[in-house]
């Protein structure tokens, strides 16, 4: 293991830690070979997203008529794979690249690693990114983001959700979706401002994991709707967004919205 650079545990009662994580919630930590010492920090305190963002700006075409910029905040692949089997044309994007001016007809904001609050130019690119009323969706980090950015509020959870069995259900419905997530941070629900309403709830611990916006085509959920691997139980959401793409076009285009 030592000559692979395979981690491993030696020496640690893992029952024990089990308890004490049972007991005082999710707590920092880090696997050291025994023979080094890299030293410590507390990753929530950097941004750890401009560490795994992608630095360049790059399309992946489909050749379809919609094209939307994929934000990687340290975005799972199969996002973009999820939109380019639907035909959408992505261009995918640095963290803190402004799209708030391209010519798109969508914005996807991925998942990512760390503390939403460590985004603050991600943050202000999506409050620009609202004037224009694209369609707008977020995913886990993106959820956060775009809670933020609509001026609500974020806090840490004490537990973690973790998983590929995560029960959600959808407001207004007696619906239960099993979701993947791998997250430590979650919406305060009871700060959104006026005109956004919750969207999903986590059926353990009652935590917001997913808002709307009441008229415009903005939404986003704290579980990855890409899964892979896990249930593909709201793999459907990828069609909603993309029918809206369409929809938003549309409705610019009708009398009424004139």
């Amino acid at each position: 293991m030592h000559r692979h650079n395979v981690p491993g545990i030696h020496g640690v009662d893992t029952r024990e830690l089990t308890k004490r994580l049972r007991t005082e919630g999710s707590l920092l930590g880090k696997i050291l070979v025994a023979d080094r010492d890299i030293g410590w920090d507390d990753p929530n305190e950097r941004n750890i997203v401009a560490e795994v963002s992608t630095s360049v700006r790059h399309s992946i075409p489909a050749h379809g008529d919609k094209t939307v910029v994929l934000v990687d905040m340290g975005s799972k692949d199969n996002i973009a794979r999820s939109l380019h089997r639907r035909g959408v044309n992505i261009i995918k994007v640095p963290w803190n690249y402004d799209w708030s001016g391209d010519e798109v007809d969508g914005v996807v904001i991925s998942n990512g690693p760390g503390d939403p609050k460590r985004c603050p130019e991600t943050i202000e690119i999506i409050r620009r990114g609202f004037e224009r009323e694209l369609p707008i969706f977020g995913i886990c980090l993106g959820h956060q983001l775009i809670a933020l950015a609509a001026g609500a509020d974020t806090y840490k959870l004490k537990f973690g959700h973790r998983g590929q069995n995560q029960p959600c259900i959808e407001v207004g419905t007696k619906r239960c979706y099993i979701t993947s997530q791998n997250h430590g941070f979650a919406v305060d629900e009871h700060s959104l401002p006026a005109g956004w309403l919750p969207w999903y709830f986590n059926a353990n611990d009652g935590t917001n994991e997913g808002i709307h916006h009441v008229s415009k085509p903005f939404s986003s959920v704290q579980f990855h709707p890409e899964a892979k691997p896990g249930p593909s139980d709201t793999d459907h959401l990828f069609d909603t967004f993309v029918d809206s793409l369409h929809h938003a076009i549309d409705c610019a285009q009708s009398p009424s919205a004139r």
